[in-house]
């Protein structure tokens, strides 16, 4: 699967300045991503994340962290994968 761009949104770049212990759990979250380790989603988005990794739609992961949840989101069109709280969606 192609990742586009990177980008992370305020909220976590600030907490990532901030807390070592968060900046390894979104590399951690990320490498699990990269894996097609979708996190803590149901049954249902983790099958639609298997097909759309494998097609062309947007993908949507969920992880824990010491800061609370984050999402990993990528384009559909591949164009760009976004590290984000939810919140900040």
């Amino acid at each position: 699967m192609q990742y586009g761009d990177f980008y992370i949104t305020a909220g976590v770049h600030g907490k990532l300045t901030h807390n070592p212990l968060f900046a390894m759990d979104v590399m951690d979250a990320l490498g699990r991503y990269f894996e097609g380790d979708w996190g803590d989603v149901c049954k249902e988005d983790w099958q639609q994340n298997d097909e759309a990794a494998a097609g062309e739609d947007r993908t949507l992961a969920a992880y824990p962290t010491c800061e609370g949840k984050i999402w990993i989101i990528t384009e559909w069109d591949r164009s760009a994968t976004t590290v984000l709280f939810p919140d900040e969606y």
